[in-house]
């Protein structure tokens, strides 16, 4: 369902998707904040929010792009993301503060991100989230973003040409710190594994270049992340 989250500066846009209690159990629910891609809110965010739901979590996908569309929005975001820092973070946090003031919500809230969502989700994990599982997410220039980070679960695509050896870096950076984690590089997939994106034609010319869905890693990842997120989240 399309939702409003207020922010410093108003309001955002949203989707937020409730667990149904004959197949997730009564309220209340743990909570988990979608971070889109580089495209935006499209319709696999909306889906990858409802799978959340169906799975028993209370899930949340701001708009990070409300202020102006994704062209002129895109380029601030991607600086605030090698920042660590601004206003898209700030959005974040507010999309977990709702979450977590709701009557049907624990209050432990997990976070996930896909591209460039993942980037957010990672850097975010040393903030008040309780779990992060960031999918293909850019490594942080400084790594001291990670210091005290909550338990991560990551994913990555062997063949994707933008993120080479980033699963073994995060891995030993995670294990440096003593963060509690489970990162996995699949040997089959690339960028953008888990979404399915609607590239029509380019599809194939995708997949050669290393980008594109590809089920089989899709689907265990989802099971790591779900078996991972009842852990640390509970549900």
């Amino acid at each position: 369902m399309e939702t409003s989250i207020p922010v410093a500066d108003g309001t955002i846009g949203g989707y937020i998707a409730t667990p149904q209690p004959e197949i997730a159990g009564p309220a209340p629910w743990p909570g988990v904040v979608v971070v889109h891609d580089a495209f935006g809110m499209t319709r696999d965010t909306r889906r990858i929010t409802d799978r959340f739901a169906t799975a028993g979590f209370l899930t949340l996908s701001p708009d990070l792009y409300s202020r102006g569309g994704r062209v002129k929005c895109t380029k601030a975001v991607f600086s605030e993301l090698g920042a660590g820092r601004g206003r898209a973070f700030d959005d974040l946090d507010a999309a977990r503060r709702l979450l977590a003031d709701r009557d049907d919500c624990t209050g432990r809230i997990g976070v996930v991100g896909f591209c460039l969502g993942g980037g957010f989700a990672l850097v975010a994990a040393s903030r008040e989230f309780d779990a992060s599982a960031p999918y293909y997410g850019q490594l942080p220039k400084d790594f001291s973003m990670l210091d005290g980070a909550c338990p991560i679960v990551a994913s990555f695509g062997r063949r994707d040409p933008t993120l080479k050896g980033a699963a073994a870096k995060l891995e030993t950076e995670l294990t440096e710190r003593g963060v509690p984690h489970d990162v996995k590089e699949y040997p089959d997939a690339g960028h953008s594994f888990a979404n399915e994106l609607p590239l029509g034609p380019f599809n194939v010319l995708a997949k050669v270049a290393g980008f594109g869905y590809h089920h089989e890693s899709s689907e265990d990842a989802w099971r790591r992340v779900l078996a991972f997120f009842a852990e640390h989240l509970g549900g």
